[in-house]
């Protein structure tokens, strides 16, 4: 779904997670949807239903802004059981 990962949608919080001792800042759907999916699908295997659960809810939010609020709180949770946050 390229249509995704190039979405300027805004989510509603931007995520500051360090990873390999860089900071990265996630601020919109694309964003948020090229992270989660560009990582070695390995990495997400312990998190399979959070990791799908946000890629869901990012689709929805490419589609319709109103969904951002979903797609805010899936990658919360997956972020925060991947102790990314």
């Amino acid at each position: 779904m390229s249509e995704v990962s190039n979405s300027e949608t805004p989510l509603m919080t931007t995520f500051k997670i360090v990873l390999n001792g860089k900071t990265v800042s996630i601020a919109t759907v694309g964003q948020a949807y090229q992270f989660i999916t560009n990582l070695n699908s390995v990495e997400w295997m312990e998190f399979r239903s959070l990791h799908q659960d946000a890629i869901d809810a990012l689709q929805g939010a490419a589609g319709n802004a109103m969904l951002t609020v979903q797609a805010t709180n899936a990658l919360r949770v997956l972020f925060v059981r991947a102790k990314l946050l």
